[in-house]
């Protein structure tokens, strides 16, 4: 690869982006990223999207990425809408081996949230997670479900303890689901199927949660580091496949409340412990309002259209994507390109 082919996105000034790292702080810790991608054997043209790590509250600092590629062009980008940060490269003619290499630096600090709630306004970047989406219906069975969940609930508080205790109740990880799951909240409660995976469970709170009237969001991410409470909650050095999605509601007089039900039923599964295991109540009380930063946030994209467009929009950015003029491959399982994300803790 010669010279040209290197580019240090340092001098970028988006916000995402440029944050230093100084993690200098008790409780920070800081990972390195390594993504190493090859599109395998596609004719014609071909693109690449790539999810980045974002710089999110006062938990997570993100650094530039510095990038490697024989792409004819290449791009950081950051949606205006939400600030996705994500790459995309292009190669306009066909090749032998078209490759992408990026690295970046993220620090994190384990997130513990407060629950005081007050009876101040919504603001307005809450307002926005109250709507439903094309694949985040609030309405019919949803709404339904939810109100049946909530009743006799008072304020944002209760409403959202309800429906995090009945998902944790009510639904199941099925270990043959691929990847994260699909996120189909509305064919999970009209079939009774309440089983699937992080995207599954923590969509359904998500879901349930707006059509109650509170603002919530899913997170999508990548676990970076072994866990300090369960094994099954913690990945480190190849975390090709270690992506998950947690989620926030948002509490008048305190903020965004961090949740991860489907944690919760991972460790019930993959720990072989039955609910009532003392050891999973604890669990199951700490998540509410709780995240272990063994892991890094991507983004909050719900049915992303990102630039340039992939060709339908992408339910969640969580995993790598690649396209050419004549198919767009299947995330979870790509059959014309490769990919390898490595983490190592500095």
């Amino acid at each position: 690869m010669n010279r040209r082919d290197f580019l240090n996105m340092s001098v970028l000034s988006t916000a995402a982006f440029s944050l230093p790292v100084t993690a200098t702080t008790a409780g920070w810790r800081t990972f390195e990223l390594n993504y190493d991608i090859e599109l395998l054997g596609l004719a014609g043209p071909a693109d690449l999207w790539l999810p980045l790590p974002q710089t999110l509250g006062d938990f997570q600092r993100a650094e530039t990425p510095v990038f490697q590629t024989n792409a004819d062009s290449r791009n950081l980008y950051q949606d205006p809408n939400d600030g996705t940060p994500l790459f995309h490269a292009r190669w306009n003619k066909p090749a032998s081996s078209r490759v992408a290499k990026l690295s970046m630096r993220v620090s994190t600090r384990d997130r513990q949230t407060g629950l005081k709630e007050s009876r101040q306004a919504l603001p307005d970047e809450a307002l926005r997670y109250l709507r439903a989406s094309p694949s985040m219906p609030i309405d019919g069975i949803v709404a339904e479900r939810a109100a049946e969940i909530t009743r006799g609930a008072k304020g944002q508080l209760q409403k959202s303890h309800a429906i995090y205790q009945w998902i944790v109740d009510n639904t199941f990880r099925d270990p043959k689901v691929k990847g994260c799951g699909r996120g189909d909240i509305r064919y999970m409660l009209e079939s009774g199927d309440l089983s699937g995976k992080c995207a599954d469970l923590n969509s359904l709170f998500v879901g349930l949660a707006r059509a109650s009237g509170v603002a919530a969001r899913e997170v999508y991410g990548i676990r970076v580091a072994d866990s300090s409470q369960f094994p099954s909650m913690g990945k480190s050095g190849d975390i090709s496949k270690a992506q998950h999605c947690r989620a926030e509601f948002y509490l008048p007089g305190t903020g965004w409340v961090p949740v991860d039900p489907a944690d919760v039923r991972k460790v019930v599964l993959e720990e072989k412990l039955p609910l009532s295991d003392p050891r999973v109540g604890m669990l199951r009380k700490r998540l509410f309002g709780y995240w272990e930063m063994n892991w890094v946030g991507f983004n909050r994209a719900r049915d992303l259209t990102p630039q340039p467009p992939t060709r339908e929009p992408l339910k969640f950015f969580m995993y790598p994507h690649a396209e050419t003029a004549h198919d767009a491959s299947d995330d979870l399982d790509p059959p014309s390109f490769r990919y390898q994300i490595q983490s190592r803790e500095i």
